[in-house]
């Protein structure tokens, strides 16, 4: 009887040892366990700080080719060091209504949730695409909540900037020019009616086309929608409302035809910037990097950040979102998915922290590190 007990003490022991192991590094690309033992399962994230809290947003996704569409929604992790992090559980759920925008099946992509100030809400936008219909919607989705681990609820979709001209679109190109949709697509002819704006004209009238997405929000409190648009061909600035719930119809065109995704921004000694991707769909490429001295642009090409082995494919992986580190003076972390379609849920993150060139962003690749790299 002793020795069983023994043995129940030590096996035990062993199991609350595994599940409370606390990590102390960050290990990019490689599984990361929460601290219920479970691979974190929020791709396509972002990062909330909110009273010494952490909260990290994401695509929950599920085993199966099936599982990069939703079947569950969108996941909630907490931490207080960035290392370790709680499950907190599906904060928007999908629903079951086959009428609802948000039903099971849907797609929905790299939720951000930033908090309004004035209003005390935890505002949700996220890339939505109706189920059954592929990526043609390419819609903006809300959702709010009065607290940073939900419930969120789900308050609309729909296509920003519906009659709209972006502000630095010139004005004779707002007239449509005959027989540019006869085209060739990618000959050199179609690439410039793109960047004169022939598909900012298509969807003036429904709304321009949202993916790819994130938000910021600026010093002043301001926040913009910041989305690959035109058929991932161009990306669009979009600033939101005082209560981050819709658009104020100011908005600009960053890097016409020139096919970026995956935009993550930030700001540092007064200069904003920007990295992205380039578009292959669930495949790595070489990221891009641009700056400006103000939100509104124009947006400066700077290159591919990376350097080193694997920096023409990103190190395998593809930017979702840049972390400022709280209390910490231009600390920047670098965000990122390695996607798995053929089994989503096995999808991992690289994390990890910009360094400076001069005025360039530079992203070197680490094994292990940890804050004290700064």
């Amino acid at each position: 009887m002793i020795k069983f007990l023994c043995s129940v003490v030590l096996i035990s022991s062993a199991l609350f040892s595994f599940v409370f192991t606390q990590n102390d590094s960050f290990i990019p690309g490689k599984q990361w366990k929460d601290t219920n033992g479970v691979h974190i399962n929020a791709h396509g994230g972002g990062v909330v700080f909110v009273d010494g809290v952490y909260y990290w947003y994401g695509e929950y996704k599920t085993a199966g080719r099936g599982g990069n569409t939703s079947l569950q929604g969108v996941s909630c992790y907490s931490s207080t060091d960035l290392y370790n992090w709680k499950n907190e559980g599906i904060v928007l759920r999908v629903e079951t209504d086959p009428n609802s925008e948000i039903t099971k099946g849907c797609v929905i992509e790299r939720p951000k949730v930033v908090f309004n100030k004035k209003t005390g809400k935890y505002v949700m936008w996220f890339h939505l695409e109706l189920k059954g219909q592929g990526y043609d919607a390419a819609r903006a989705g809300l959702a709010v909540s009065d607290n940073p681990r939900g419930p969120f609820k789900f308050e609309k979709s729909y296509r920003p900037n519906k009659g709209v001209w972006p502000m630095n679109f010139d004005a004779k190109f707002k007239s449509a020019v005959i027989g540019e949709h006869k085209l060739k697509s990618w000959t050199p002819e179609w690439l410039t009616a793109v960047k004169n704006g022939m598909l900012v004209r298509r969807d003036f009238e429904k709304g321009q086309m949202s993916r790819d997405m994130t938000v910021y929000v600026d010093d002043n409190d301001k926040a913009y929608l910041i989305h690959a648009s035109e058929d991932n061909l161009t990306l669009h600035m979009s600033e939101l409302t005082d209560d981050y719930l819709d658009f104020t119809e100011k908005w600009i065109r960053v890097a016409p035809a020139g096919h970026n995704e995956a935009p993550a921004i930030f700001k540092k000694d007064g200069i904003y910037y920007m990295i992205t991707s380039g578009c292959t769909g669930w495949d790595p490429n070489e990221a891009r990097s641009f700056q400006s001295k103000s939100i509104w642009g124009p947006w400066k090409p700077l290159g591919n950040p990376c350097v080193g082995k694997g920096a023409e494919l990103t190190f395998h992986s593809q930017s979702t979102y840049v972390l400022p580190v709280a209390g910490k003076k231009d600390q920047f972390i670098f965000m990122a998915d390695r996607w798995k379609p053929n089994n989503p849920i096995d999808g991992s993150y690289v994390w990890l922290p910009i360094q400076f060139d001069k005025q360039k962003p530079v992203l070197n690749w680490l094994e292990s590190w940890s804050l004290d790299v700064f």
